[in-house]
């Protein structure tokens, strides 16, 4: 008999594992207000549908952006640029979020939410 425990992953192991193994699904998936990659649908079934709402929930103009969560003691900051090194158009503050620890990059392209990876 196997008396060995399925191993149980906390959120933020299944959080990192989806954003450093993106599926390369085929096509794209619908989110409540755009569209978004394989790999970034992955990120979103492991918990963390919130950010892709966050994201989606700003409108903007700029064909291409990278959106940067940086997370610290159960906080993070969400933001936004036309580019690196450009000046934050979006920003804002995250009181509590399970996500990670650590610097998330994300882009958009042509409306298109996906992780760097995907890019």
């Amino acid at each position: 008999m196997n008396t060995t425990k399925p191993e149980v992953k906390t959120i933020g192991e299944r959080i990192t594992e989806a954003y450093q193994n993106p599926a390369f699904l085929e096509g794209y998936f619908q989110a409540t207000f755009g569209l978004m990659t394989g790999g970034m649908s992955n990120l979103a079934e492991e918990g963390a549908s919130w950010l892709v709402e966050a994201i989606f929930s700003y409108t903007r103009k700029e064909r291409f952006q990278v959106w940067t969560l940086v997370v610290a003691d159960e906080k993070a900051v969400l933001t936004m640029k036309e580019d690196t090194g450009a000046p934050d158009l979006v920003r804002q503050e995250i009181q509590y979020t399970d996500f990670p620890v650590g610097t998330w990059k994300f882009y958009v392209s042509e409306g298109i939410l996906m992780i760097p990876s995907e890019y």
